[in-house]
């Protein structure tokens, strides 16, 4: 069953619904987490103390697609195009797993506000 989570950055709050992968569950487990923003073109993505395998591996990306990066253990969320894409789409730099979506109306305008090194934080939704 899709679990939702929140990411709180500056004075946002965007809302996401994670999928029923291993990853996705292994992650909700680790909740909350609080890290440092790194931008990759229009990827947000930051490292995480999970381990996990890929599981059906994807490239191309779809805007608000949330995914795990097993190569680099990081949480990536896709917002725009990528310097691997050709412009038009997200394309992650490898294979990812992908783990959830975007689902605030409004997430991808507040996501492309952020600068790197911002503090970000996933937690499940409805926690502080």
């Amino acid at each position: 069953m899709p679990k939702k989570i929140e990411i709180a950055f500056q004075e946002n709050k965007i809302e996401a619904v994670l999928n029923d992968t291993v990853t996705s569950k292994k992650l909700l487990k680790m909740l909350p987490i609080k890290s440092e923003v790194n931008l990759w073109g229009n990827e947000l993505y930051f490292e995480i103390p999970l381990k996990a395998d890929l599981e059906n591996g994807k490239e191309l990306m779809e805007i608000g697609n949330i995914a795990f990066w097993p190569s680099g253990n990081a949480f990536c969320i896709f917002f725009g195009p990528t310097p691997a894409g050709d412009g038009s789409q997200p394309r992650a730099i490898s294979p990812v797993t992908v783990i959830g979506k975007i689902i605030s109306e409004d997430g991808i305008d507040k996501l492309k506000q952020l600068n790197p090194s911002d503090p970000i934080e996933i937690r499940a939704a409805n926690s502080k």
